[in-house]
């Protein structure tokens, strides 16, 4: 595998700026664990090994248990995820895969029941910033330990 490009180098201001964007969900309330899972799924929807990796190990040092970082393709195969976790991986599947069903109507009401507004759009500001972050990733070629 090799780099095609380091875009932290190439442009520091757009990189600032993507940390700046992470900076306020880390500091919007958004519950930790919740956010590493949102970037864990999210990744492994759009195939950024960087990501993955990254976010898996996150969590793992934040004590999450291997079970539900390893299950988590098939969240809703499993008992192991509250009904909040639920509710915001399946509109983090479903904001990231727009294309596709854009986010139905159901699935807002269910995140709604749930989550106030301010807390649905920190979610999708999560959701939206780990697409692009990840879009950075494959685009440039990144891989674990590709900056090491």
């Amino acid at each position: 595998m090799e780099l095609r490009m380091n875009y932290r180098n190439a442009n520091p201001d757009a990189f600032k700026t993507m940390l700046s964007l992470e900076q306020y969900i880390k500091n919007s309330g958004l519950d930790h664990k919740l956010y590493e899972f949102i970037k864990l799924r999210a990744s492994q929807i759009n195939g950024c090994s960087f990501c993955i990796d990254m976010h898996a190990k996150d969590l793992l040092r934040s004590g999450e248990s291997m079970e539900r970082i390893l299950l988590l393709p098939v969240w809703r195969e499993v008992p192991l995820y509250s009904e909040a976790e639920r509710a915001a991986l399946e509109l983090t599947e479903y904001a990231t895969k727009l294309s596709e069903a854009g986010v139905p109507h159901e699935v807002y009401d269910r995140v709604r029941s749930i989550f106030g507004e301010k807390e649905i759009v920190d979610l999708l500001m999560a959701i939206n910033n780990i697409n692009a972050w990840n879009r950075f990733g494959v685009a440039t070629g990144m891989f674990p330990g590709c900056f090491d």
